[in-house]
C-alpha cells in the first residue's frame, strides 16, 4: 500500500529535511508534496523536496500573505525546477481576513496566470466564515475562467458542503479530504466525500495543522495520513488499500509527478 500526501507545510525545527522524514515516515508512505504559503516558505519546500525522493513542491502565496507579494516575476527562480509539481498554495481567505479581500483576488489570479504560464495545477485554499461562502463564489468565478483555458486545480483541505463540492467538480477540480474528516463535528466533510469520484478524491494531512483523531491536540505530520485513508475506506465501505490506490494514482495524475 502506498500513500500519497499531497500538501503537508515544512518548517524547520532543527532537524535536517532527512532526519525530519525519517521521523515521520511510515511504511504506506510513498509520496509527499511540500507546499509553499509565501517566497520564502516556497524556497523551504523546494530545498527539502531537492533532498527527499519521491517528494516534490508546489511555490505560491497563501492569502494570509497576499497584502506582501512586491513581485510574482520572483517566483520565476523555481521556474522549470524537476521538482516542481504546482503552484499554490494560494486563494481566498475570508475567515481571517489577514489581507484585504481585493488583494487576495487580485494574487489568487496572478498566480492562476502563472500556472497557465507554467502549464501546472494550482492549489487552491478556501475559507470563508461561518455559513458563509462568499470567498466559494470569488473563487469560482475565477476557477470557470481558469478551467476553460486548460488550468487543472486542486481544492486542498475541502470543507465546505456537498453543493459547493459539486459546482468545482463540474469545472475538473479535485478535492484534498484531510483529517477534518475524523472529526466528530465534520459532519458536513463526510457528507461532501459522499459526492465525489473516485478519479477526482486525493488526500493530504495539510500538517502540521489539523492532526486526525486520535492525534488531535499533537502537532500533525505526513506519517498520520494513513489515519485519513482509513477513515475514508470505512466512510467509503472500501478496503483502505484500495482507497490508498486509488487516490495515489490520482495524485501522480494531477501532479504529473511520475514523470519528474
Amino acid at each position: 500500500m502506498e500513500l500519497f500526501d499531497t500538501h503537508f507545510h515544512y518548517y524547520p525545527d532543527g532537524r535536517t529535511p532527512r532526519e525530519y522524514y525519517a521521523a515521520i515516515k511510515t511504511p504506506e508512505l510513498k509520496y509527499l508534496l511540500a507546499a509553499g504559503a509565501d517566497f520564502k516558505e516556497s524556497r523551504t519546500a523546494r530545498d527539502f523536496a531537492a533532498q527527499i525522493d519521491d517528494c516534490w513542491f508546489a511555490a505560491g502565496v497563501h492569502p494570509h500573505a497576499a497584502a506582501e507579494l512586491e513581485d510574482i516575476r520572483a517566483f520565476d527562480e523555481f521556474s522549470g525546477h524537476d521538482k516542481l509539481a504546482a503552484v499554490g498554495e494560494l486563494g481566498l481567505d475570508y475567515f481571517y481576513n489577514n489581507s484585504p479581500r481585493r488583494i487576495q483576488r487580485a494574487v489568487m489570479e496572478r498566480f492562476l496566470g502563472l500556472a497557465l504560464e507554467w502549464k501546472l495545477p494550482g492549489i487552491i485554499h478556501l475559507r470563508d466564515g461561518e455559513n458563509k461562502f462568499d470567498a466559494y463564489a470569488d473563487a469560482l468565478a475565477m476557477l470557470k475562467d481558469f478551467a476553460q483555458t486548460g488550468g487543472r486545480f486542486v481544492v486542498h483541505c475541502f470543507s465546505g458542503t456537498p453543493d459547493w463540492a459539486e459546482k468545482f467538480l463540474e469545472l475538473g477540480a479535485f478535492l484534498g479530504i484531510t483529517g477534518i474528516i475524523t472529526f466528530p463535528r465534520a459532519a458536513n466533510v463526510r457528507a461532501t466525500l459522499r459526492v465525489i469520484p473516485d478519479d477526482r478524491l486525493v488526500i493530504e494531512t495539510d500538517s502540521p495543522y489539523l492532526a486526525p483523531v486520535p492525534y488531535r491536540g499533537k502537532p500533525n505530520n505526513p506519517g498520520y495520513l494513513i489515519r485519513v485513508a482509513e477513515k475514508i475506506a470505512a466512510e467509503r465501505s472500501r478496503p483502505v488499500e484500495e482507497i490508498a490506490a486509488l487516490t495515489t494514482a490520482n495524485s501522480l495524475r494531477l501532479f504529473k509527478a511520475g514523470s519528474n
